[in-house]
């Protein structure tokens, strides 16, 4: 779980502007999915690893970008 406050603390401060909030939903299983409005960009379980350093950031800010 410190894996992912860290990175919603990441995602609020350079996006914050254009995000509302995030929602950490703890869960079991090495389960670690990011979602940006109903459409998931991230997805540990698909991709068998963990997301590398800036990955989420990128792929939250190409959609942020195209919307």
């Amino acid at each position: 779980m410190p894996r992912a406050v860290a990175l919603a603390n990441e995602l609020l401060g350079k996006h914050k502007t254009k995000l509302a909030g995030v929602e950490l939903v703890p869960s079991s299983g090495g389960v670690f999915e990011v979602d940006l409005d109903g459409e998931r960009v991230f997805s540990k379980r698909a991709l068998g690893r963990f997301p590398e350093e800036g990955e989420i950031d990128t792929k939250v800010a190409d959609k942020l970008a195209a919307n």
